[in-house]
């Protein structure tokens, strides 16, 4: 595997499952596939999950890591073509790219969407770049579009919570939510409020990686917050949230931005902020006992009261910790194709 971007970049998703419960029970199985090898993770944006679980999966696998904030301990980069650099950036990313590769033999790169310009963000103008010149395997730790790591984790943990007794306690077959005889479950992302225009990268591959699955996926939100139809794939779409919500098993609230599908001037800007949205004990009474998940992190009061994320059916801390498993599946794969 050379890039890890969509769903099918990993290929069967039982195998993957199986390996990522394989991995999850010994985590230090394939050390040796590392050794002597470096791991490059470069940042333009905040991060905490995605840099310490990828940080950590690459240690298991035997990797040498190398973390470099572009913004703090580099170079400002320009990432324009075609521009006279006589601003504050110095250093243009079609040559600080290829210089990067000389240094390891893997790259990660996250890489946040600007939320201006839609057709620049759905380019994945930057991390295009990286997998072009680079020379080296490349994977998301989020861009402008996806957030393939994250979306990978939740299908571990909504597979493992689903699924009883507990596969990371042997229980696996690797079939990713045939139900054992249980029915398929129901799996609901949920818009919530926010103050802040987020990127549509968690809800865009939460929505490709349960389409993949074999699961009931609906998807619910306010008029004119549609995703882009290509992640939306086969998703009901129920604009009605208490219908969205009643039966489901899980609960998945995110706060995106308007994603300008039906009018493409609203593009990165918030033309909601409906509190009504926000999950509460009443929404989650609506369920069939439903867990609730979130990536993490999320703004208490908006996106989820108190008492629901400090509930017994709240799993958003292993739901985080299985950010180490889907990391550590995706770079053994591409060490293994070094």
């Amino acid at each position: 595997m050379r890039t890890f971007i969509n769903v099918e970049d990993i290929g069967p998703l039982d195998k993957a499952m199986a390996e990522a419960f394989e991995i999850k029970n010994d985590r230090f199985k394939y050390q040796h596939l590392g050794k002597n090898k470096t791991l490059m993770m470069i940042f333009f944006n905040n991060s905490l999950r995605t840099r310490l679980s990828t940080q950590k999966a690459a240690m298991n696998l035997g990797m040498n890591v190398i973390v470099l904030d572009v913004n703090a301990g580099a170079w400002k980069l320009e990432t324009e073509r075609g521009v006279i650099m006589d601003g504050d950036k110095s250093e243009h990313l079609l040559e600080a790219i290829p210089v990067m590769g000389c240094y390891c033999d893997m790259i990660g790169v996250r890489s946040f969407a600007g939320l201006t310009d839609r057709e620049y963000d759905y380019a994945e103008t930057v991390l295009n770049q990286f997998i072009k010149y680079s020379g080296k395997p490349v994977f998301a730790m989020e861009t402008a579009t996806v957030h393939p790591l994250q979306a990978f984790a939740d299908l571990i943990t909504i597979e493992e919570y689903w699924n009883l007794p507990n596969p990371s306690q042997g229980g696996a077959t690797g079939s990713p939510l045939l139900g054992r005889g249980r029915g398929r479950c129901k799996v609901v992302l949920t818009w919530a409020p926010h103050c802040r225009a987020l990127p549509q990268a968690v809800p865009n591959s939460f929505a490709q990686w349960m389409n993949a699955a074999d699961v009931d996926f609906v998807i619910t939100h306010p008029e004119g917050y549609e995703l882009d139809p290509k992640f939306v794939g086969n998703a009901r779409v129920e604009y009605d949230q208490r219908k969205a919500f009643e039966g489901a098993d899980f609960i998945y609230a995110k706060n995106w931005s308007n994603p300008g599908v039906t009018n493409p001037a609203d593009y990165g800007k918030i033309t909601s902020k409906d509190m009504s949205w926000t999950v509460d004990t009443e929404h989650m009474s609506w369920t069939n006992n439903g867990k609730f998940m979130h990536c993490l992190p999320v703004r208490r009061g908006l996106i989820v009261t108190d008492d629901v994320i400090e509930s017994a059916n709240s799993i958003v801390i292993p739901e985080a910790a299985n950010r180490e498993i889907s990391c550590s599946v995706v770079i053994k794969r591409m060490l293994e194709s070094l």
